[in-house]
This record gives C-alpha cells, structure tokens and sequence, in this order.
C-alpha cells in the first residue's frame, strides 16, 4: 500500500506541474483576447491596403513592359525595367515574376550572372519561325491546272506552258486594308508586311536585308510603296506612298 500511495503522490506532482502554465496561459488568453484579435484585423487590413497598392503600381508600369517587350522582341531584364521606370532593381524584379506567372514566361540566368525573363510574343514567334528552314511557296492553283492538264494528254502531244509569276496576284479584298488601319504603330512586322505583299513570311526573311529590297517590296505592294527593314526594332517601315 505504501508503493502505490507514493506513486500516486508522484504523478499527481507531474500533473500539477504541467497544469499550472496550461492555466496560466488560458488565464492569460482570456484576459487579452480583445487585443489578440485587435492584432489579426489590423495585419489583415495592412496586406489588404499592400496588396491594393501594389496592383494600382502594376498598373501604372504596364505600359513601359508592353513598350519593352515590343522593342526587345519579347526579351526584358530587371535592370531594363528599373532604368525605364526609375525604381529599384528588387521592385523591377518582383514585377517581372509576377508577369512570369501571369504569362507563362520564361526566366533565363544570363552569363553575366543576371536574369533574362522571355515572353513569347507574335511577333518573336515569327521570327522563331523564320528562323527555322524556308517553307517552299505553294502553287499556284492555275498551275495545279495546268500540271493536272499535262498528265491527263497524250505524251505525243505536248502542252505547251506559260511560265507563271513567283507570288500570287494580289487580291485587294482580301490583302488590301487602308494604310493608316495597318501601321497602327508605324511600322509592321514580317509577318504582317508577307500578307500584304501576297508573299509567305520566309521569303519576305530571305529578302530584308537585300540591298534591293525597296524596290521589290515595292512590286510586289498593291499601293506601290516600297518597304524598309530596321535590324534594330526587327520591323518594316514605309519609305513613300504612290497612288497605285
């Protein structure tokens, strides 16, 4: 009986011993849960108003990224962004994540040891692909014709056949749209200048830096006007207008 009555005593010690800081605590709790609370609401409110601020500022630097990306083909740094907007590298950065997650773009370490944040763009996915092999022209439909014309003849009689231009006819309906609607920003990239010109975006790739380039995009423009290639903007500008 005198074992047992010290284990008891032993471990109602323990107990106490691990009550008395519970109640402590629960005492405390009580006494200054108003404040506790006071405390959630007001860091509450100051991550609402940060985040509210911060979007507001997003807003604001918008339209530098878009003129960036647009200058640099899709390619931006944080120090780009920081000498364009006048803010710290650190502010510049944390906005070019967010538009990483927003856009789904890509962040490169460059050798220099900073970081390259790539948006793919219309305009740099035709460049991606201009820069892959050219797309052979299709044929002309006549020509399909023709071709289906000679197969179907007797080889004792020959056909004889005219030779064709190297791009289609420029169709206006579909090709021609007023000037002013198509250099919406002063200039138009390859893409855009190959459907005006009735030709593929590969050719137009394979000519730009021909010194004679002017003169055939003017042949090939349904208003005459010949074309110029900027290897710094990587897009093409009207050099004159005629009255077709």
């Amino acid at each position: 009986m005198g074992m047992s009555e010290n284990k008891i005593e032993y471990y109602g010690k323990g107990y106490l011993v691990l009550l008395l800081p519970i109640s402590f605590l629960i005492i405390f709790l009580v006494a200054t849960w108003r404040i506790w609370l006071a405390l959630i609401f007001l860091a509450l409110a100051i991550n609402i108003w940060q985040r509210y601020q911060w979007q507001k500022w997003c807003l604001e630097v918008n339209p530098m990224f878009n003129q960036l990306i647009r200058e640099n083909q899709g390619k931006i740094t944080p120090m780009d962004l920081a000498i364009k907007g006048n803010f710290s590298g650190e502010t510049a950065k944390r906005y070019l994540d967010t538009k990483v997650a927003e856009f789904a773009g890509s962040v490169v370490n460059s050798t220099e040891g900073g970081k390259v944040y790539y948006f793919i763009t219309a305009s740099t996915l035709g460049s991606i692909f201009d820069s892959s092999e050219p797309v052979k022209e299709l044929p002309h439909p006549k020509d399909n014709k023709m071709m289906e014309s000679l197969l179907a003849s007797p080889p004792s009689q020959p056909q004889q056949v005219e030779p064709e231009p190297e791009t289609l006819p420029h169709t206006h309906q579909e090709v021609k749209q007023p000037l002013e609607q198509q250099l919406v920003f002063g200039s138009l990239i390859q893409s855009e200048l190959a459907k005006r010109l009735n030709v593929y975006s590969s050719t137009v790739y394979k000519r730009r830096d021909d010194p004679n380039f002017p003169e055939w995009s003017r042949s090939k423009d349904p208003d005459g006007i010949a074309w110029s290639f900027s290897p710094r903007t990587k897009e093409f500008f009207p050099l004159e207008e005629q009255n077709s």
